[in-house]
């Protein structure tokens, strides 16, 4: 499908521009925030938005850092704006960094899969607007994965960065339709609700795909690692590399302790992974670069084939494993022996009842 055909909100000022008029604007993006071609911050400020800060989450604002590794406060260089960062020391804004702030305005890309922490970001932003009397205001994105709902009902006992909510590893879920969820069924702090302003986008259905034209952050560098992800990360839990390291993040796994299959890699540093699992050491693996179907599950046959042919089970899965998985059901499926459909069968009830929780909250047409 044509990018053009779905367009952004932040490609819409008519809509949103008016409501910052006068108003002191904090603003929260990174790379994918963009308004045909130009920067959404530079956007604003050449239409005479007063921007006096910017929040940064997960691999920084305008530059992109290696996953999981903290971001510090710095000054962009293009405005002289103080950048804060929301992915190091803090990861929610306090009472002085929005002291002089009277709305916050978000605009980043998301998958739409519960253990990317955009989400989790603007979680936390809500709660502290909603502490401060702030609006939040949220330029509607596409969703990549926003064609399907799949996986378990993450247990609140494991809430994290990496998963902040109740809600399935696949939501299918626009930012504005997902946050609106959030604030309506009282999953901020303390069952707070913040002034909520979603910019929808136009001409999106969840059955429509959508080709993003910013990489999201440095290891997902295309559809197809995109649509992998929300079964391949995974990996991130277990002894295996994933592809970082790679020009194939998400789209590959293997260890030195796998049997050979035929393909092998050797992880490398790169931009997306300076210090990746087993560098410099080859990998027998898998590779899902060409896997031709474009998936509408989350898919465990992956992750449970390399536990079978792993030969050191009791040190297959580390603790994050959980964190991902959300909760310790997954884990506990897979060593006992059940296969992909078995452990799927199992998520029928929480799905069936997110699914009609969900549906109060869409702002798009659904997918069949």
């Amino acid at each position: 499908m044509n990018n053009e055909i779905i367009t952004p909100a932040a490609y819409s000022p008519e809509k949103y521009l008016h409501l910052l008029k006068d108003k002191r604007v904090a603003f929260v993006g990174n790379q994918t925030s963009e308004v045909r071609k130009q920067h959404t911050l530079d956007f604003l400020l050449s239409n005479g938005v007063n921007v006096v800060k910017i929040f940064g989450p997960e691999h920084g604002f305008r530059d992109m850092a290696n996953d999981a590794t903290p971001v510090v406060d710095k000054i962009d260089i293009a405005t002289g704006l103080p950048v804060i960062s929301l992915y190091g020391s803090i990861e929610k804004p306090t009472d002085e960094h929005l002291s002089n702030v009277d709305i916050i305005v978000y605009d980043i890309q998301d998958v739409g899969v519960r253990f990317y922490t955009y989400i989790s970001t603007l979680s936390y932003i809500m709660e502290a607007a909603a502490e401060n009397n702030i609006p939040v205001m949220v330029l509607d994105r596409p969703n990549p994965n926003g064609h399907y709902v799949d996986g378990n009902i993450l247990d609140m006992a494991f809430s994290s960065f990496v998963g902040r909510h109740p809600v399935p590893i696949v939501y299918g879920m626009t930012v504005g339709e997902y946050v609106s969820m959030v604030n309506q069924e009282g999953w901020l702090k303390d069952g707070e609700h913040c002034e909520l302003i979603v910019i929808p986008l136009s001409g999106y259905s969840h059955d429509k795909h959508y080709s993003l034209p910013v990489k999201p952050s440095p290891n997902m560098p295309d559809d197809k690692a995109i649509n992998l992800y929300p079964s391949t990360c995974f990996f991130e839990g277990t002894a295996l590399n994933e592809g970082r390291g790679t020009d194939f993040p998400f789209k590959v796994f293997g260890s030195p302790q796998l049997p050979e299959t035929g393909f092998s890699y050797t992880p490398m540093p790169n931009n997306g992974a300076s210090e990746p699992r087993f560098k410099g050491i080859l990998c027998h693996g898998i590779n899902l670069s060409q896997y031709p179907e474009h998936l509408s599950r989350v898919n465990l046959e992956w992750v449970i084939w390399a536990y079978h042919n792993y030969p050191d089970k009791k040190h297959f899965f580390i603790p994050f494993f959980n964190n991902l998985a959300g909760g310790t059901t997954i884990k506990n499926q897979i060593i006992s022996g059940m296969n992909a459909d078995e452990i799927r069968a199992t998520w029928t009830q929480g799905l069936d009842t997110f699914k009609k929780m969900r549906a109060k909250y869409l702002l798009y047409p659904d997918f069949e």
